[in-house]
């Protein structure tokens, strides 16, 4: 008789209390002592819990993924199957409630995530912590902060619409940080899946060494779960849930297809592991526990991806995902994290990741609660307790922690300590995010992350004037929270400027503004954030004198300044750079930082619209100072003068903002979105087929002021079929017309302000 083993996988609650019990026990065919626990098939042999409740090993992981591709929902069943949460709620759900991981009621309504969620879950003899992010471009800022402190990631792919815009910068953020991955095609019940197709752009698009280490077994309305190839069983789910985890033997009309996707899991761990090679080029198989380590040991690596398989709405394929989890994603030791040195020129520092070692924590994210200031924090060694003192490396700040907590999206479990690899939360801890912690004996500091420049701006103000303290209030809890949000206040006109990353991402703040302040507020018109530079290179020569009776001001800087290619802004991190050249000490030396500090005021407004300038080098050369007359404030000044003069002489350009802009059409409506896309200026990548020929995905490259409007006209144009995304690319010189256009709006403007 086959053998067939059953996993149930909701947790037992143990009698007067919360806690999960977990056993494993035989059964003997036709025994009914378990049946009142689990949903029992009288032609079992086995059956064990699929999750343990004794801490063993941790795993901090992230859920990432293009919009709408499954990830809250996923996020929800593995919560539901590791008995975190009771019932399951989805996204749009119509019982109102939401998923868990979407707290926010902004996140709720919209039916996206918003702002990174933290949670934690044991499955088997692990601890895992999760951190599920948003899938818009707008909170791209989200995935950062989370992938920057993690040790793990699951990429979320559909498998209609495969490798997406947003799945292409998750990639990227994905290997800025070397973080592992595993990989799952979801949506497998819908119309037109195709794990094949996504597994090959994955390797195509995302130039990723992937792999199927599953095949589903059926597609689109005959999906009922997954063969493990490793394993080498079917896996199907049964009970109200999918809680109820059946593995059988390969049917016989599928073992051609097995042996096949086997060989070539095999074929790609051969390209990047030794063992696997050596046995593959003497025609052995390896057994289940060699090929097992070779997976984990390559995916560790970022050598290799494993891929899995299913559909988290129809609950099938999310408890084998948790066994790869645990399987082929590292432990917090098993990922190498390195510290900067602040004594040794910030030179890398491998980090030990043991408890016993002085404490080294990262504050990721800011959270304004009712109950104060929420940091979160990644300890990367030694250990957080309860009543100690830390300090805060980049202040040398003195904190004691009165309050440590484990989240669980908006719900907290209090704690007294926590160890290396842990991520928690703490209450009065005042800091940035991105600041270092120690226990006070070390001068090391985690490197930062990545953060955006922002494209998109908006003058905001409250309707009511009464409203200005909270107005206030909310912007710097916000910018505090988010540092992709920027708020400045003009100059000249006094309004309110707050910058992000789209319209979303600003929408967003303006009706948190009204949730949770109860301020509503009047907006202008979005502006697009326009950058200058300059193209040719221009000597200067510049001498700033004032006399107004007693001490006066004089200096003098000679030098030239020059372009900078893309390549020399990444090499260098930054978008300007400033050089001295001095030899002697006709300017005296204290003075050189106050000439640096003049070009950085001279790059904050350029001459053509008044924007910020990039790709810009100021070389100093020579200058000279006077003894009594010269100070830090007469060479800033002088410099920034300097500067600002030589700018007009150096062939300015204004850069405007390029979105990778992807629409999903029906295939009729292809002509009259490719035209419109067209008479915004975009330039078509590309325009390719559905694999079901049903739709058609275009690719462009459109600038972000031509962008206003089209969700408006895509619904229109496609009789509201049509959807799109877009995320930022680069920046680019605009049109010589394009040009002189801006000029002339900014100087009616200034005028216009003049005259007020």
């Amino acid at each position: 008789m086959t053998s067939i083993l059953r996993f149930a996988t909701r947790p037992l609650q143990a009698h007067g209390s919360g806690s999960t019990s977990c056993f494993v026990q035989r059964i003997a065919p036709g025994s009914s002592s378990l049946l009142n626990h689990f949903p029992v098939d009288n032609k079992s042999n086995n059956q064990r819990r699929w999750m343990g409740s004794e801490k063993k090993a941790l795993r901090n992981i992230g859920i990432s993924a293009h919009i709408d591709s499954g990830k809250t929902t996923l996020t929800e069943r593995i919560l539901f199957y590791t008995g975190r949460i009771n019932a399951i709620h989805d996204v749009r759900g119509k019982d109102g409630i939401g998923a868990k991981m979407d707290s926010m009621e902004l996140e709720r309504e919209k039916g996206i995530t918003i702002q990174s969620a933290a949670t934690f879950c044991n499955w088997k003899d692990s601890h895992i912590n999760i951190i599920d992010t948003p899938g818009h471009v707008d909170f791209t800022v989200e995935v950062e902060r989370a992938l920057r402190v993690l040790d793990g990631g699951i990429l979320v792919l559909c498998g209609v619409s495969g490798v997406q815009s947003q799945s292409l910068t998750v990639d990227r953020q994905m290997k800025r940080y070397n973080v592992p991955r595993l990989a799952f095609v979801n949506k497998l019940d819908r119309q037109g899946a195709s794990p094949t197709n996504v597994i090959a752009q994955l390797r195509d698009q995302l130039k990723l060494n992937a792999a199927a280490v599953q095949i589903p077994i059926g597609l689109e309305a005959n999906h009922e779960g997954v063969i493990d190839l490793v394993e080498e069983k079917t896996i199907t789910f049964d009970g109200e849930k999918g809680e109820v985890v059946v593995m059988g033997e390969i049917p016989d009309d599928m073992k051609d297809t097995v042996a096949e996707k086997r060989l070539e899991l095999l074929e790609r761990l051969a390209d990047v592991d030794d063992d696997i090679a050596e046995l593959f080029l003497m025609e052995e198989m390896p057994d289940k526990d060699l090929l097992k380590a070779a997976i984990r040991r390559q995916t560790i690596a970022c050598a290799f991806v494993p891929v899995f398989m299913g559909s988290a709405f129809k609950n099938k394929g999310v408890q084998p995902l948790l066994d790869g989890v645990i399987d082929y994603l590292p432990e917090p030791r098993e990922k190498p994290n390195y510290a900067l040195d602040t004594k040794n020129d910030e030179a890398p520092v491998l980090v030990s990741g043991k408890d016993e070692d002085p404490l080294l924590a990262l504050a990721f994210k800011l959270d304004e609660t009712q109950y104060g200031q929420l940091t979160y924090m990644r300890v990367y060694q030694g250990k957080l307790k309860k009543g100690n003192y830390i300090t805060n490396v980049n202040n040398g700040k003195k904190i004691k922690l009165a309050r440590i907590v484990r989240m669980h999206s908006d719900d907290m479990e209090e704690i007294d300590e926590a160890g290396s690899g842990e991520v928690v939360a703490m209450f009065g801890v005042d800091c940035s995010s991105m600041d270092t912690f120690s226990d006070g004996s070390t001068d090391l500091v985690m490197s930062s992350m990545f953060i955006p420049e922002p494209v998109m701006s908006l003058a905001v103000k409250p309707k009511k004037t009464t409203m200005q303290n909270q107005f206030g209030k909310a912007l710097n809890k916000f910018t505090k929270e988010d540092p992709t949000l920027r708020v400045k206040v003009d100059g000249e006109t006094r309004e309110t400027i707050i910058s992000g990353m789209g319209e979303l991402h600003l929408e967003v703040y303006i009706e948190r503004l009204l949730r949770e302040y109860g301020v509503e507020c009047v907006t202008g018109q979005p502006n697009v954030n326009y950058k200058e530079t300059i193209n040719k290179k221009e000597k200067f020569d510049w001498v700033h004198k004032k006399q107004t009776g007693g001490a006066g001001q004089y200096a003098r800087v000679m030098g030239y300044i020059e372009p900078m290619t893309e390549e020399e802004q990444k090499e260098l991190g930054k978008v300007t750079e400033f050089r001295n050249n001095c030899i002697g000490t006709n300017i005296p030396p204290e003075y050189y930082s106050s000439c640096e500090k003049g070009m950085e005021d001279a790059m904050l407004e350029g001459a053509l619209v008044g924007s910020e300038v990039e790709g810009v080098r100021v070389v100093l050369q020579d200058g000279a100072a006077h003894a009594v007359d010269s100070s830090d404030m007469a060479f800033r000044t002088c410099m920034a003068n300097a500067v600002r003069d030589t700018m007009k002489r150096a062939n300015p350009s204004i850069l405007e903002p390029v979105m990778n802009v992807e629409v999903e059409i029906p295939s009729e409506f292809q002509g009259t979105v490719v035209a419109a896309l067209n008479r915004r200026m975009g330039m078509i990548q590309s325009s390719d087929v559905n694999d079901d020929g049903s739709g058609i995905k275009i690719l462009a490259e459109v600038p972000l002021a031509n962008m206003f409007g089209y969700s408006t006209e895509l619904r229109s144009l496609t009789q509201g079929k049509g959807e799109f995304t877009m995320e930022y690319l680069k920046h680019i010189q605009v049109p010589r017309n394009t040009q002189e256009e801006l000029m002339k709006k900014y100087r009616e403007e200034k005028q216009q302000e003049d005259a007020a």
